[in-house]
């Protein structure tokens, strides 16, 4: 039998407990050994107590760990990631990837002198609904496609209190947490925009940090504009597309996360799968007939990232969530904030 990937976890709060803890768990060529838990002991409940050390230390000291999963807070993430590749471990990084395009530049040149993976977890690229929009666009459903409005949006009229995502002296906010899954997904279908223009804004009374952004990424020839805001109590369309032939709406949310924190392990039966109610709208012309109706969501599929990164780790597979991708990500993020502050497009 092969040798497992043993597997260091820096925390077990949000992250941990609902996406990487259960997607780990699933994958037989992985075995979690170590998890960081400073006060805690949640992750007992999957792994066992004997995995739960205090100190990151025991992860970077560890000579038999292959891979450490940066999934702490978003100010500390370049700190470790670059302690970890220094210890010799490869390294998942919890998105946003890090706060600035200079320190992700940074990690890239360091994983690659040490001959490392570093990859970063953008696990919306296997969003249902994502999946099921990529497809209408590769397969031209909609003839040229010339606008794409995506939408991250949620109700939460209070600062929720206890929480460095409400801080702003952690550099949170909206852009890093929301945005950009937004942004990923948009890379992922246009690749490099021309330039950005943003508006970000608090809207939620007493926020320390941004909670509403309106994003377009300029690209030539599709309109891209990119939303999300904390005050949207009646949920609009998630995707909006629309071309030469046609437009296709998709509403609600991949339903992965929501069974994730219900305890359900994502290799149940049907996983990923949504409901006939939650399929998209398609009203287009097929092969010189006229169609209109809905269409089978695409099954999310959040195990795939994990099962990329075995296949990588043990066969020199491609790398699926490619360094170079997530460091775009932040210069298109830099220049969300730029354009913000200027009221003017930012060119890349």
């Amino acid at each position: 039998m092969p040798k497992k990937i043993k597997t260091g976890l820096c925390s077990y709060g949000m992250s941990g407990l609902v996406f990487h803890g259960p997607l780990l768990k699933i994958h037989p060529g992985f075995e979690v050994t170590h998890v960081l838990e400073r006060t805690n002991n949640h992750s007992a409940a999957l792994y066992g107590q004997q995995v739960i050390v205090r100190d990151f230390n025991n992860l970077i000291s560890d000579r038999d760990l292959d891979l450490i999963v940066v999934n702490t807070p978003d100010h500390t993430h370049f700190e470790m990631a670059k302690a970890a590749l220094n210890a010799g471990k490869h390294v998942v990084v919890e998105k946003p990837f890090v706060q600035e395009a200079a320190q992700a530049e940074e990690l890239i040149a360091l994983a690659k002198q040490k001959g490392l993976v570093l990859t970063i977890f953008q696990n919306r690229r296997w969003d249902s609904d994502f999946l099921t929009v990529r497809r209408v666009i590769d397969n031209g459903f909609l003839g040229r496609l010339v606008e794409f409005e995506s939408h991250y949006d949620r109700y939460r009229n209070f600062i929720q209190p206890g929480t460095w995502k409400e801080s702003a002296e952690n550099g949170a906010g909206i852009v890093y947490n929301l945005g950009s899954h937004l942004i990923d997904q948009a890379l992922c279908l246009f690749g490099k925009p021309d330039g950005v223009y943003a508006d970000l804004r608090i809207v939620r009374t007493d926020g320390e940090v941004q909670d509403f952004f309106d994003i377009d990424l300029i690209y030539p020839d599709v309109k891209v504009k990119l939303k999300s805001s904390y005050l949207v109590r009646e949920t609009g369309p998630r995707f909006i597309l629309h071309g030469t032939e046609g437009s296709f709406l998709k509403w609600g949310l991949d339903p992965q996360e929501d069974e994730l924190k219900k305890g359900l392990l994502p290799d149940a039966p049907g996983w990923g799968a949504e409901p006939e109610s939650e399929w998209g709208l398609l009203n287009t012309t097929l092969g010189g007939l006229h169609f209109k109706g809905r269409i089978e969501t695409v099954p999310g599929n959040y195990p795939a990232f994990y099962a990329n990164l075995h296949d990588v780790l043990t066969t020199g597979a491609d790398l699926a969530v490619k360094p170079g991708e997530a460091l775009l990500a932040m210069r298109v993020i830099e220049a969300v904030f730029e354009s913000a502050g200027s009221g003017k497009n930012v060119m890349l």
